[in-house]
């Protein structure tokens, strides 16, 4: 697999993250040049922000949790190459679950249909570790 290929779903998810980022910025500017909270009150990292600008903050923080195995998994695939077309399209899988994911938090924020999602990309990544410590171990 080329490169490019192996790095596309990386840098959508990527790309992801820094929305979420953004957003999280913008409501929370909102929040504070509406006068909804002042500075004091979320100065020493208290949890007083808005309901909305929690929820996308918490959205954001997220990111920085199971997609970090996503992250190291393909670090160590690319350079060894095992990136192969397993990989590639169990990396798309893995992003399509994080943007359901992702989708859910910010608006319904159903925590019923949120896990499935969450544990819909849990179970894409395992068998991806899996099929790549194969790999690895068995020499294949």
């Amino acid at each position: 697999m080329s490169v490019q290929m192996v790095l596309l779903p990386v840098f959508v998810l990527v790309g992801l993250t820094f929305a979420l980022l953004l957003w999280m910025a913008s409501a929370r500017s909102r929040a504070i040049t509406g006068r909804e909270i002042s500075l004091k009150d979320i100065a020493l990292g208290q949890p007083n922000w808005p309901e909305r600008a929690t929820q996308i903050a918490n959205c954001f923080r997220n990111q920085f949790e199971v997609p970090l195995l996503f992250y190291a998994l393909i670090a160590l695939a690319l350079p060894l190459r095992h990136a192969d077309l397993f990989i590639v399209l169990m990396s798309w899988v893995f992003v399509v679950t994080r943007f359901a994911h992702a989708g859910i938090f910010v608006t319904s924020n159903d925590v019923r249909t949120r896990s499935l999602a969450w544990f819909a990309g849990v179970l894409v990544l395992l068998a991806m570790w899996i099929y790549f410590a194969l790999k690895i171990l068995l020499l294949i």
